[in-house]
């Protein structure tokens, strides 16, 4: 039978010696960790303009705002990097020890930001922040994976997909609490403070364990992951993950710029506002219930129409209204919360996909590949909206990746169910 044939059987069987009470730490230490890479991943957003009149300066807002982009797309870049390589870190040497270095790493050069004189010293701390934090989202979401049992994991993974976006609203909670950037940054004490935690009460995966115990295991999981036997499953991932991942980013990045081109009589502060407010509510619901939808319906019929009402939200909301409405308000919340539940459906998925050695690996890669090309547009984002015709035509065109998507989800099932056919 194909690995692909996206069924609730998994190629590893989870832990079942572990406590209900260390499970619980577990989820607490990853939830907490993931959370404060969403808070630290925003947190220079923030405090922008504070940190550019400290560094330079007084200086026009178009040059914050290029500032900005090269600050967000460095931080994007070290996260992809990030993700990539502590997945390959997390084969080798274990699911726990690269746990606990990511949260550290991503929390020393959190703290280091806020100590850097220098706009180079702040990038370079930028980029080794995302790599940490990329480095986090992948073993978490790969450990919880492995020792937590079949019942209940895509709920929990679900849960654990919102942990960034709320991370990502309690930035500016940072903000409001502490004036001072240079203070706020001083946030990277509490994920140094889990890792230590972390490193007296979490134990190593049993299945990690159990694979590389056996000499057979000890090749270098590029390889493995790399080889034609992985293939398959490797474009697939990068493909799902990824679809959705462009199409949430440039929705998300554009969506209150879009919101007022459509009102042009008045500065749309509320309605903007409220827009992004829709937009984050859906999806920490969508992304909460995304367990028990996939226990309803199975992950592949979760994924069909996670990827069907987002190409059809998209188009409904970016190519049939050109006057602001509260309509425009039930729309985005329609589509926010299958965003949300795209994301933990697609983390309880990934994984499942691969075998314990490269498990972590090609997480890694199907989690970030997509994210290289979203770093890039960052820079881009005015040409690509002058060249598109506008705001509403851009979305719109970069929400099509949903359909690729929804392809890739039906193609496979279709090829995975011809060959089982075909073995019986």
């Amino acid at each position: 039978m194909s690995t692909l044939a996206i069924e609730e059987q998994q190629l590893v069987k989870p832990q079942t010696n572990l406590s209900a009470a260390y499970r619980v730490v577990l989820f607490v230490i990853c939830f907490f960790s993931t959370a404060l890479g969403g808070s630290v991943s925003t947190l220079m957003s923030v405090y922008l303009p504070v940190v550019v009149k400290d560094l330079q300066g007084a200086v026009p807002a178009n040059e914050i705002n290029a500032i900005s982009g090269y600050i967000n797309a460095i931080f994007i870049f070290g996260w992809a990097f990030g993700g990539f390589t502590w997945g390959v870190i997390s084969d080798k040497m274990g699911r726990k020890k690269a746990l606990l270095l990511a949260i550290g790493s991503y929390g020393v050069f959190t703290i280091l930001t806020g100590l850097m004189p220098t706009w180079w010293g702040v990038l370079c701390c930028r980029f080794f922040s995302g790599f940490g934090v990329g480095g986090v989202l992948v073993t978490s979401i790969t450990l919880v994976s492995e020792v937590w049992p079949a019942k209940s994991k895509a709920v929990i993974i679900g849960i654990l997909s919102i942990a960034f976006p709320i991370g990502i609203f309690s930035a500016g909670l940072i903000n409001f609490i502490v004036s001072s950037w240079r203070s706020g940054f001083f946030v990277g004490a509490i994920p140094l403070a889990l890792a230590l935690i972390g490193a007296l009460v979490l134990n190593e995966s049993e299945n990690w364990l159990n694979y590389r115990n056996d000499i057979v295991n000890r090749e270098n999981p590029l390889n493995k992951l790399l080889s034609k036997s992985h293939r398959r499953e490797l474009i697939v991932g990068s493909l799902t993950f990824g679809t959705m991942l462009i199409g949430l980013w440039a929705i998300f990045s554009w969506l209150p710029t879009w919101v007022q081109s459509l009102i042009t009589d008045h500065d749309a502060a509320k309605e903007r506002g409220l827009s992004m407010m829709c937009m984050g509510m859906g999806g920490l619901t969508g992304g909460f219930f995304s367990g028990w939808l996939v226990n309803l319906l199975s992950i592949r019929r979760s994924m069909v129409i996670c990827f069907a009402v987002c190409a059809g939200m998209s188009f409904i909301l970016f190519k049939t209204n050109t006057t602001f409405s509260a309509a425009v308000y039930i729309e985005i919340i329609i589509l926010a919360l299958f965003f949300g539940a795209s994301q933990g459906v697609l983390s309880a998925y990934i994984p499942q996909l691969f075998s314990t050695g490269i498990k972590a690996t090609a997480t890694g890669f199907c989690f970030n590949i997509g994210r290289i090309f979203t770093a890039t547009a960052v820079l881009f984002v005015g040409v690509l909206v002058s060249t598109l015709g506008g705001y509403g035509n851009a979305l719109f065109i970069f929400s099509l990746v949903f359909i690729i998507g929804l392809l890739v989800v039906l193609f496979v099932r279709e090829k995975a169910e011809g060959e089982e056919k075909a073995k019986s």
